[in-house]
C-alpha cells in the first residue's frame, strides 16, 4: 500500500517525537490500530528500498578522525574504525543493497 503524505509525515513526527505510539495518536485524534496498520506499511517499504548513497568529500585522515560513519535517512548510524578495508566495506554496500 502506498501511504499518503499525511500517514509519512505522521510517522515521521511520531518518531522524532519520543512519545509512545499510543499517546501520540491520542494527542493527535488518530486510531491507533489504523496507524499501526500505516507504520507496518512504512516499515515494509523501508525494508524493500536500497540504501540510498550521496556524494560525499573525503579528506586526509587527521588525528581527529576517530571512526567512518555511515548513516541512513532513518537515522541508523554504522561507526567504523578509518582502518576498515575498503574491499570489507564495498561487500557490506552491496549486501545491503
Amino acid at each position: 500500500m502506498a501511504l499518503s503524505k499525511q500517514w509519512l509525515d505522521h510517522i515521521e513526527a511520531w518518531q522524532r517525537s519520543g512519545l509512545k505510539q499510543s499517546a501520540y495518536c491520542r494527542q493527535h485524534g488518530l486510531d491507533t490500530h489504523t496507524f499501526a496498520a500505516r507504520l507496518s506499511d512504512y516499515r515494509k517499504r523501508e525494508r524493500m528500498s536500497p540504501p540510498t548513497l550521496i556524494p560525499v568529500q573525503v579528506q586526509s585522515a587527521t588525528a581527529h578522525a576517530e571512526c567512518l560513519v555511515l548513516q541512513c535517512g532513518q537515522g541508523h548510524r554504522l561507526e567504523l574504525p578509518p582502518t576498515i578495508s575498503a574491499v570489507w566495506l564495498a561487500e557490506l554496500l552491496r549486501c545491503l543493497a
